[in-house]
């Protein structure tokens, strides 16, 4: 696990397979997203890491519920009391009255890539094949009255509901898996978008870059991947400019 402070009060956080992110303001922490299952002792940690703890915690929100997202933030919010917010469409996942991840049988189809193979081997050893519900999940209104003032940015694709967070104050996109910078997958580094088997509907996802391309920030918070340093436009462009389903 490591903690990077990338802007005042705002830090990211890179397990070993996933990113989350700490906003803090005063005593109180934003979480946005959570690692794997096998994550939730980093959550904790992390948040100690930065002078805080579970019960500093006045809110988490959900970029989507895939397992290697909400799965370490379950526990914590079951055990804190903390309400969980994610998109209203993205509700359903998050309690798993349906489903939108990528299963065994998605990546088997990819299994022959060697990085496929050791990336399923570990998510495996992280939970990946658990399956993580958060039934207190409710669908956000804006404007969020929340550390960081994050304003939620609708860009489904990778699921139904995900939502990426601007952090206006800050300067700071938190994108999800709308727009990574790198993953296990892959050799690839830079602004990217995912491997389209890990696409709900890779079509609407190429759309949904298109929503972060106009806003204000100067770094980018991937769910996969660094931080990186540049304006939203000049990200979505670099990842315009590639094939998401092709070159790994």
């Amino acid at each position: 696990m490591i903690v990077e402070t990338v802007a005042a009060g705002v830090h990211l956080v890179r397990g070993s397979a996933v990113n989350w992110v700490l906003v803090v303001d005063g005593d109180a922490v934003t979480v946005i997203d959570g690692g794997y299952p096998g994550d939730a002792p980093a959550l904790e940690a992390s948040l100690a890491t930065v002078g805080r703890g579970p019960g500093d915690v006045v809110a988490a929100l959900v970029t989507h519920a895939h397992v290697d997202h909400v799965g370490g933030l379950a526990p914590l919010a079951a055990r804190a009391g903390f309400p969980v917010l994610t998109g209203p469409a993205e509700v359903r996942h998050a309690r798993r009255e349906v489903v939108e991840q990528a299963g065994p049988a998605d990546v088997a189809r990819h299994a022959w890539r060697p990085r496929v193979l050791a990336w399923a081997v570990h998510a495996v050893r992280l939970g990946a094949l658990r399956t993580v519900a958060v039934p207190t999940a409710t669908a956000l209104e804006a404007p969020l009255d929340l550390p960081g003032a994050p304003l939620p940015v609708p860009t489904p694709g990778h699921t139904s509901g995900h939502t990426a967070y601007l952090l206006p104050e800050a300067g700071v996109l938190v994108s999800g898996d709308a727009l990574v910078t790198g993953h296990p997958t892959t050799a690839r580094t830079g602004p990217q978008r995912l491997p389209a088997f890990f696409d709900h509907d890779p079509a609407r996802a190429g759309v949904a870059l298109d929503a972060l391309a106009p806003l204000d920030a100067g770094v980018l918070l991937p769910g996969h991947g660094p931080a990186w340093h540049g304006t939203p436009e000049q990200a979505v462009a670099i990842a315009h400019s590639r094939d998401a389903g092709g070159t790994w």
